[in-house]
């Protein structure tokens, strides 16, 4: 089992990545210097509830990044990929990457989108599971194989296309890429959790 993959989130249990809570790099900033970022701020914990770290410690930071930020998560959702296969896939390649805090997000929005929060955290098991369909099976496989090496095998692939469409296939590549740049933009500066998953 993978250190991620447990039955309760990260951010409540004594699994490795939990019990040894990263040390922040660079400390989150309260008080941002662009009011761009500060408006950000705003709306966030208006219609979030709270602002995330990564927006504190990166887009604090580099305020250009903030449209792309915003940019790529209006795009993801515009997906015609359903909301559940979106998630496994993308908690799946943050359990591989090793980013609680991707893990955590993964879990909060399966929580608003009522997706089963059980069936996601038992995505590391998806190829001997018969909680999952062939096509997801499919796409878990994929993003696997992208994750661990660019490079895709033919029987992978053809399972992929077994399954969905060209499109599908695009955006099915497109949901993991943007999910490992996430993970290595995260990892690297020892974002942890934020406690975002409630169950």
């Amino acid at each position: 089992m993978d250190a991620l993959q447990t039955d309760t989130p990260p951010s409540q249990n004594g699994d490795a990545v939990a019990a040894v809570e990263p040390t922040p790099r660079l400390g989150p900033i309260e008080e941002p210097d662009s009011w761009w970022v500060w408006l950000a701020y705003k709306i966030a914990a208006w219609t979030e509830g709270t602002v995330i770290t990564p927006m504190k410690v990166v887009q604090a930071r580099l305020p250009e990044s903030l449209r792309h930020a915003y940019e790529t998560q209006k795009l993801e959702e515009n997906l015609s990929l359903p909301p559940a296969l979106r998630l496994f896939l993308k908690r799946h390649v943050a359990v591989l990457n090793g980013c609680a805090f991707c893990v955590d997000l993964a879990e909060a929005d399966a929580e608003e989108h009522d997706v089963d929060i059980q069936k996601l955290r038992s995505v590391a098991e998806y190829a001997d599971s018969g909680r999952f369909s062939a096509a997801e099976r499919a796409a878990l496989g994929y993003a696997e194989a992208v994750t661990e090496d660019v490079h895709v095998n033919d029987a992978t692939f053809e399972a992929l296309r077994d399954h969905f469409s060209e499109r599908e296939i695009v955006e099915i590549t497109w949901l993991c890429a943007t999910e490992n740049y996430w993970n290595r933009l995260t990892g690297p500066l020892n974002i942890g959790p934020d406690g975002l998953c409630s169950v």
